[in-house]
């Protein structure tokens, strides 16, 4: 039993009725190779309740302080009513994406039931090529991209035949922090409250130039290396390019619907780029989406002058825990925070947009090497619980109406090269998706790679932008249109490259991992 953190209880306070800040991905799944060649409700659950104490955010409920005076605490739950988690349905014909993609669309657009854990699971049948998918959410207060990517690990099986899974320990009675342990941590909390709040300022103030809507303020830059000197760091900051996200029809206030669109390219192809020009792959993929966006704006006439401005999430899990992951309460919760990097969406040629592309990202993570990487948590920290839980939604909202914020979440997922399997059931694609709000835009762009593919989920509030799947149309053009380029750059013109600065890829849910 521990406390949630000021970050993982915000990823709770910024729920409202129209927004759900669950973190999700959709496995498409071809049963023909399991022994029964079907994927069964039964087996799954089978799976879940072998498997489950391998899965720590599976088997965690909160426990919520008296009035929301504090920040709830995790309470591991050792009988988990599987049936009430797991779902079954059948698409209507003809089983196509654009049917998967309503069904997960609507499941997505609800929040979940925070009276038990925080996950769902919903096996989907009646796929074209006798094909089905198994959508998954769970809250992001529970997860980040490397304890997501380890319930994946958990589930999955690099063959048909499911391999020996350890049997679980015997269960532990929970224990329940009493009413009065609570309310006793709540007033400690609240008396400390003052300090940790200037500690909080102090740490943020030395990455003020870094940090969304204040970046914008003036003297922001001066502000963030005066509080460093006084920290007693005098590294001066990296030069960065202007952060101020313009107005775009999908940046506004948001409604509970949600639209999902899923597409794929090969990975070959963002690699055949990434070579001719010797460029990582994540530089690539940064590109397509700056051009997919650039795209629509176009064909909607609303392209701003300045480039847009993306958050792009960043883990500080640099490796894992030592010791049995399934008994570790460091694999519940975020240890996440975010570069904050512009698109390059106002660049017309394909090529030099490429190039702005990398270099912004390139200055993007030089001031995420020397920033404390804490930002999150500590603009999260300086606010008591209780009235974090009322304002963060009004705040959200009425940056939404200001235009303040990003323009959009964009994420890139480095996953598995071979194939895997659930309950025999051959993986064939994923494609993740993530979280849209108020102040960080009504689209988000995920991506993972996976057996020689990059698998794309969009999400989108239909308010502000009603036709998500043009974006995966928008997408290929863009491949395309890189590829196009190749004919003037020999394949063999660069090495592999490895990806460049201070950052690297992970290989979890849309974040980097410090090198």
């Amino acid at each position: 039993m521990r406390q949630l953190t000021a970050l993982d209880a915000q990823f709770l306070s910024v729920e409202s009725a129209t927004t759900a800040t669950h973190v999700a991905g959709v496995a498409i799944l071809d049963p023909s190779a399991s022994p029964s060649g079907a994927l069964t409700r039964d087996a799954l659950i089978a799976l879940l309740r072998e498997r489950l104490h391998l899965a720590p955010p599976l088997r965690m409920r909160l426990a919520d302080v008296p009035f929301g005076l504090d920040r709830p605490y995790w309470l591991d739950d050792p009988d988990v009513d599987l049936d009430a988690h797991v779902h079954e349905t059948t698409l209507p014909a003809p089983g196509g994406e654009r049917e998967l993609a309503a069904y997960v669309a609507g499941v997505h657009a609800r929040r979940l039931d925070r009276g038990r854990p925080l996950w769902e699971a919903h096996l989907i049948h009646g796929l074209e090529g006798g094909r089905c998918a198994l959508y998954t959410k769970v809250h992001h207060c529970a997860i980040d991209g490397v304890s997501g990517s380890e319930i994946l690990t958990a589930l999955l099986d690099p063959s048909p035949q499911p391999r020996r899974v350890e049997a679980p320990p015997a269960p532990v009675s929970p224990q329940v922090p009493g009413t009065l342990a609570m309310l006793a941590g709540a007033i400690t909390r609240s008396i400390v409250q003052p300090v940790e709040t200037l500690c909080s300022l102090a740490r943020a103030a030395a990455d003020l130039d870094a940090i969304p809507v204040v970046a914008a303020l003036p003297d922001a830059r001066r502000l963030a290396q005066a509080a460093r000197v006084i920290a007693g760091d005098a590294r001066p900051l990296p030069a960065t390019p202007p952060l101020v996200a313009p107005r775009t029809p999908f940046n506004g206030p948001i409604s509970a619907e949600r639209e999902v669109a899923l597409g794929s390219v090969p990975l070959a192809e963002i690699r055949r780029v990434a070579r001719a020009f010797g460029m990582g792959p994540n530089d690539v993929v940064m590109t397509l989406c700056a051009s997919a966006l650039r795209r629509w704006l176009l064909a909607h006439d609303a392209l701003p002058a300045r480039p847009l401005v993306a958050a792009v999430p960043v883990t500080l899990r640099s490796r894992r825990p030592a010791g049995d992951p399934s008994r570790d309460a460091a694999w519940v919760g975020n240890r996440i925070s975010a570069m904050i990097t512009p698109l390059a969406t106002d660049v017309a040629s394909p090529a030099e947009r490429l190039a702005a592309v990398r270099s912004a990202l390139a200055a993007a993570k030089r001031r995420f090497a020397v920033s404390h990487r804490t930002w999150l948590d500590d603009v999260c920290a300086m606010v008591p619980n209780a009235f974090a839980a009322l304002a963060t939604p009004v705040v959200f909202r009425l940056a939404g109406v200001a235009g303040a914020g990003v323009n959009l979440i964009v994420s890139n997922v480095p996953g598995p090269r071979l194939p895997l399997y659930l309950c025999g059931a051959r993986m064939i694609a994923y494609h993740p998706l993530s979280v849209v709000t108020d102040a960080t835009g009504g689209i988000s762009i995920t991506c993972a790679s996976y057996d020689g593919r990059l698998d794309f989920g969009v999400v989108a509030c239909p308010a502000r932008l009603p036709d998500v799947w043009s974006m995966i149309g928008h997408l290929r053009e863009a491949m395309d249109e890189l590829l196009a380029l190749l004919d003037d750059y020999p394949e063999d013109s660069a090495e592999d490259p490895a990806e460049d600065s201070a950052v690297r890829p992970g290989n979890e849910q849309g974040e980097m991992v410090p090198a």
